[in-house]
Order: C-alpha cells, then sequence, then structure tokens
C-alpha cells in the first residue's frame, strides 16, 4: 500500500514540529513548509494527497493558496483542510467556499485532525479502507489481489498490480516518472526511470481486452496518467 502523501502548511514552528511527527507516527509521508508561495510550488512539483493549510501564513495567504489549488489542473481535486484561529462563521464559511474541505479551529487536538484526515483519506483511496477500487471498467480488489475488467479476470505480476493500484488510488491525475517511481518501488530504489516505461507496457499489455480502449494515457514530456473508460 502506498504512503499517504501530506503538505503541511503552517507557520507556527512548534505546532508544525508536533503536527509532523504526529502525522509520521501514524504513517504519512508529510512535507512541511511554513511559506505560501513555497506551499503552491510545492503542491505542484509533486502533488500530495492532501493539505493541510493554515488561513495566516506568510507570503500568499492561506486563503489564497486554497483558492489557487483549486484552480490549478495537477490539484484541483485534493482534498484541503484549514487550520486557522478564525472561528467566526463567516471566516468558516468563506473558507469552504473557496475550496477547502474541512474546517479546525485553533486550538484543536492532534488526535481530532488525524481523525479528520484519515476519514477524508478513507473516502478518497478506498484501498486504504480494503475496500474495493474501481475506475471505469477497472475493478481492483486489493484483499483478494484480483483485478477484473469488463467480468474478466486479468493477471497482472507483483509490480504491475501496484502501480495498477496506485493509478487507481488517483484517477486521472499525471504522474512523472520520478513519482511513479517513489510511489511504486520506494524512495530508496535504485531503478532507472526507464524501468517505469517498461513496467507501463507490461501494465497496458496486462488490461487490454478486445474491443477496450486503452486506460493509460501518455502525457509527452509529463508522464502517465489512468483515466476511467
Amino acid at each position: 500500500m502506498t504512503t499517504p502523501r501530506l503538505l503541511l502548511v503552517e507557520d507556527d514552528p512548534a505546532l508544525a514540529e508536533l503536527l509532523e511527527f504526529r502525522f509520521r507516527a501514524e504513517g504519512y509521508n508529510i512535507s512541511v513548509t511554513a511559506d505560501g508561495d513555497e506551499a503552491l510550488l510545492r503542491a505542484n512539483e509533486d502533488v500530495p494527497d492532501l493539505v493541510l493549510l493554515d488561513w495566516m501564513i506568510e507570503g500568499t495567504s492561506g486563503i489564497e493558496v486554497c483558492r489557487r489549488l483549486r484552480r490549478g489542473k495537477a490539484t484541483a481535486h485534493v482534498p484541503i483542510v484549514m487550520l486557522t484561529a478564525r472561528g467566526a462563521e463567516d471566516d468558516l464559511i468563506r473558507g469552504l467556499e473557496t475550496g477547502a474541505d474541512d474546517y479546525i479551529t485553533k486550538p484543536f487536538s492532534p488526535r481530532e485532525l488525524i481523525a479528520r484526515v484519515a476519514a477524508i483519506m478513507r473516502r478518497i483511496r478506498p484501498a486504504l479502507a480494503g475496500e474495493m477500487l474501481s475506475v471505469g471498467d477497472l475493478t481492483l480488489d486489493a484483499v483478494a489481489h484480483r483485478v477484473t475488467r469488463r467480468e474478466q479476470t486479468l493477471q497482472l505480476g507483483p509490480t504491475e498490480f501496484r502501480l495498477l493500484r496506485f493509478f487507481m488510488e488517483h484517477p486521472s491525475r499525471v504522474f512523472s516518472r520520478g513519482q511513479l517511481l517513489d510511489a511504486v518501488w520506494g524512495t530508496e530504489s535504485d531503478i532507472e526511470l526507464r524501468t517505469v516505461d517498461v513496467h507501463i507496457r507490461r501494465l497496458r499489455k496486462a488490461i487490454e481486452i478486445d474491443g477496450a480502449p486503452d486506460p493509460v494515457r501518455t502525457v509527452r514530456s509529463a508522464g502517465y496518467a489512468l483515466e476511467p473508460v
């Protein structure tokens, strides 16, 4: 199972350090920055699974970061949880209308935040809860290690299975070869980038059936994505 990746944007050093420690202890891969402009750069270079975003931060404000993430093609569907000392109803509504998926007011319990993030992750990545994944005519059962397409059972090698599962957890999102390498093989892997292309070809062949289009989309100079077909 791939490790959920979080981007924490928080300018309180003590709180940022605490949250980083707690989320790492829960098995998350978390990147931390205090600057809104840096957050936008990181989110577009390596799209996270979820963003924890403080309202009052350095550089571009949290509310503007939220707005730009929602406008960005690569980040439009990334869940955003706003962290803020603002508790007024108007501020809450403004945050949600800008595109935040959830809102938690400081001071808060780290346990509550972790629980909220876990609930969102279960919704957007069903494999984390041991459920079935479906994208278009493809269905993947992570527990039974079975993939079917249009009622046909497909035979995938272990690497192709992990690759397909990662794609199905993030449908339509484009990933570079480097991102796929980190997610499927691990950040400590010595495998070359061109190996990703080999396994993409194997995956395409494994999920190919007569009369069905290829769901794996190649994006020139960018990488690959899995599309519902």
